[in-house]
């Protein structure tokens, strides 16, 4: 099966991340794939654009089927090939409920919070032009996610939905993996640190880990000393 799917996709992309995780947990190692350099905007090349008129990764096909938002890969393969590998989403109803509230809550609050709100600020904003009070209040907010997960975190013991990897980790972990590499210091959340070191440490993390992250530290660490 496989040998069918094609993946283009970025390196350290939150968005392209999650999908190859779950292909990684489904069996589905080995897939084609291309990695494709934003620098070069690559991602608006015809290889992609064919297939993705919005011109973004992840990018996937399945033999002659195309998906391309994130969210949607990672929720195709599970339903598709429900009996491939790990479960990601259960089939008890109440466990289901769990990981899909953790997914969406996840996708929504982790990617406004720590994303799109406090890193982005510090990317678009040049240094001269940065008001200290807004940093602090978005600071603040990052702060309270963080800990609301920190509580989660100690009520299961384990996973964000309970005893099981799901996919509200496929969903959650790339958001704390790319946090720490700015400069998040875990030892603040140590439910959140046990869990990062014991997911870290799955098979699928660390086939699928963002190659360029091997290779050198972040150049830019906005999170160090603030969360």
């Amino acid at each position: 099966m496989a040998e069918n799917m094609f993946l283009f996709w970025g390196s350290g992309s939150i968005p392209c991340w999650k999908p190859m995780i779950v292909l990684e947990e489904k069996g589905f190692g080995g897939y084609k794939n291309k990695l494709i350099t934003f620098s070069n905007k690559e991602h608006k090349g015809e290889d992609v654009l064919k297939l993705n008129p919005r011109g973004q990764v992840p990018t996937f096909k399945d033999g002659d089927i195309v998906v391309n938002e994130s969210n949607a890969i990672c929720e195709y393969l599970e339903c598709t090939y429900t009996d491939k590998g790990t479960q990601l989403i259960p089939t008890d109803k109440a466990k289901r409920a769990r990981v899909l509230q953790r997914m969406h809550e996840a996708a929504a609050n982790m990617q406004q919070k720590l994303v799109l709100d406090l890193l982005y600020y510090f990317f678009q904003t040049k240094e001269e032009d940065r008001k200290e009070e807004e940093v602090a209040k978005k600071v603040e907010a990052a702060k309270e996610e963080l800990d609301r997960w920190e509580a989660y975190l100690g009520e299961t013991k384990a996973f964000v939905a309970g005893p099981d990897f799901s996919m509200a980790d496929v969903w959650f972990y790339p958001f704390i993996a790319f946090s720490v590499r700015m400069g998040l210091e875990l030892e603040k959340f140590p439910n959140m640190k046990a869990y990062y070191d014991k997911v870290t440490a799955r098979p699928s993390i660390q086939k699928s880990w963002p190659p360029h992250w091997k290779e050198e530290p972040a150049k830019f660490s906005p999170f160090k000393g603030r969360i």
